[in-house]
């Protein structure tokens, strides 16, 4: 092998990582080939310093990457290209929306034509999980699967057991990360109470002049009991009311901030703006609006919507990066307030 291997004892990347990240970059760049033979385990920990079982970690991760493979007596060769064969990906979303095409598109543009890439949708329901992955199990390199499943314990214990039938190595959680479930698999998710609440105390300093926080939301939502959870904490710190409503209250009133959890541009916005406009009063001055969830058109509804959001196209393209890296991890997305003229 004519790749020099090189480790820094008192640098913070701990040594099997600068291992595998050294073979890793060696093979992108083309200086290890298919083929080739990676130095055994003693002579890399002689030639190197580090311990044995250092090395034999690094190369554990390297095969579960698909970056080498191992042969029985031999040891440890770098995998072969499959003739330029791209990585096949089967996304599983659970319904296709607004949220998952921006995530799909960021994801898409990433990866560009790297991988071959199929969609299917599970809708929450957890027979139809288990009949593609009866179906796909063996099909795939990669399952990016968005585990929004029913929250009680029964469907929650299922759904982890059908996560754990894919190998770890092929497993990306998206959009929410069940922490249940042990493994060195990828995840990119958005934490729901937390996040809101975050959200929302980013905007601590208008809130706080609010007379009310009037927050819509629908009893059909699944994570709007989490969300709802913030919206308390968040409304207790500012000390401030919480007022919870499933349609537009018939009186609008000066002071109040209206958090629309559940709203899409077809139903609550409209409804509630036009009942703003009926009452004289003017959004972004009597009263505010902040809506759950971004998308490229808040930022001309109303003159601009203020949104508190994760970033749906960063996880997106978290995601193809570890396809593309071969290397899956656990990577809170980005959330946050993004403030326009209706707060």
């Amino acid at each position: 092998m004519s790749v020099k291997i090189t480790v820094q004892p008192g640098d913070k990347t701990p040594i099997y990582k600068q291992l595998t990240e050294q073979f890793a970059s060696a093979i992108r760049g083309g200086q290890l080939a298919a083929g080739d033979m990676l130095p055994s385990m003693n002579d890399l920990s002689l030639a190197t310093g580090i311990s044995k079982e250092t090395v034999k970690k690094a190369y554990a991760i390297l095969r579960d990457r698909g970056w080498v493979v191992p042969k029985q007596g031999k040891g440890f060769f770098v995998a072969a290209s499959d003739n330029g064969a791209k990585p096949s990906v089967l996304l599983l979303f659970d319904r296709l929306s607004i949220y998952k095409q921006l995530l799909f598109n960021s994801f898409a543009e990433e990866i560009g034509d790297r991988a071959e890439l199929t969609i299917l949708t599970h809708n929450q329901n957890l027979d139809l999980l288990e009949y593609y992955l009866d179906t796909h199990i063996d099909n795939f390199d990669y399952y990016i699967i968005t585990p929004h499943f029913p929250l009680d314990p029964d469907s929650q214990a299922r759904a982890l057991k059908l996560l754990g039938r894919v190998p770890n190595r092929k497993l990306i959680m998206l959009d929410r990360w069940m922490k249940d479930l042990p493994g060195h698999y990828g995840a990119v998710y958005q934490d729901f109470t937390e996040d809101a609440y975050e959200g929302l105390m980013q905007g601590a300093d208008k809130l706080r002049q609010s007379r009310r926080l009037v927050t819509f939301t629908l009893p059909a939502s699944l994570y709007g009991s989490q969300v709802c959870i913030a919206v308390d904490k968040a409304a207790k710190k500012l000390g401030i009311p919480v007022e919870y409503v499933t349609r537009t209250p018939s009186r609008i009133r000066r002071g109040d901030t209206y958090l629309l959890l559940n709203s899409q541009l077809d139903w609550g916005v409209a409804d509630l703006a036009r009942k703003i406009a009926d009452s004289g009063l003017t959004i972004g001055k009597d009263v505010w609006i902040i809506s759950y969830n971004e998308i490229a058109l808040n930022e001309v509804v109303l003159g601009g919507l203020t949104t508190i959001s994760t970033d749906f196209s960063e996880m997106g393209r978290i995601a193809a990066r570890m396809i593309l890296d071969r290397t899956l991890s656990k990577v809170h997305c980005p959330f946050g307030m993004t403030r326009r003229s209706t707060f």
